[in-house]
């Protein structure tokens, strides 16, 4: 079964609700003051629109790129809803000619948070399309599991593999600035996907 399918999937069985519920990650939503250093932002695997949402409500242009049909069609009506305006792309940002070439360096903020559903060699083609999508100067937001999570099982992939480290973290985005790499627990309660004590990390890094 395809990554695709199998979100939509669990998109579609949440019905009415919202996997991960309505409001924007925590990690992201503490940092809006500096969020205000910026116009433009892109929410990647932005899932039904609680982060691209909140982003728009804040003042930003916003692209929100996600490859289920399912989820963007559950973020147009949250859009709609709370009278945000959020340009939704359906896109798969692991395909081989993504991002194209209008979308490269067209952001101050790439937002990513928890797109920990891939292996080691498919997350340097990942890591590398978020640095592509920075223009100079501009910004990455990143939030994940560490492996600690294991432990916890309160969200996020079963494979440690998949799981960010501090030393991972750094090494993969050491040509950047990094302003601030942070790991700790907390309590989240993210809808019916994330809920529970969590093992966390979080990366600001800004492009040179």
């Amino acid at each position: 079964m395809s990554q695709e399918i199998a979100w939509s999937n669990r998109y579609r069985e949440a019905g009415e609700h919202y996997l991960f519920g309505t409001e924007p990650n925590e990690f992201l939503a503490h940092r809006v003051a500096l969020l205000q250093n910026g116009r433009t932002a892109v929410s990647v695997a932005d899932g039904e629109g609680r982060n691209s949402v909140w982003l728009a409500e804040q003042g930003l242009e916003v692209t929100a790129i996600e490859f289920s049909a399912v989820a963007i069609e559950k973020a147009r009506r949250l859009a709609a809803g709370r009278r945000a305006e959020v340009r939704f792309v359906l896109a798969d940002m692991l395909a081989p000619d993504w991002p194209p070439v209008e979308l490269h360096g067209a952001f101050d903020w790439v937002i990513a948070i928890f797109i920990q559903f891939l292996g080691p060699k498919e997350r340097e083609r990942q890591f590398a399309v978020l640095k592509l999508l920075a223009q100079a100067g501009g910004r990455i937001l990143l939030q994940g599991y560490t492996p600690k999570q294991l432990d916890y099982g309160t969200g996020g992939p079963s494979a440690v593999e998949n799981l960010y480290t501090e030393e991972l973290l750094r090494a993969a985005f050491g040509d950047w600035k990094i302003e601030e790499l942070v790991e700790y627990e907390d309590h989240i309660a993210e809808g019916m996907g994330h809920k529970g004590r969590s093992a966390l990390i979080g990366l600001i890094a800004r492009k040179p």
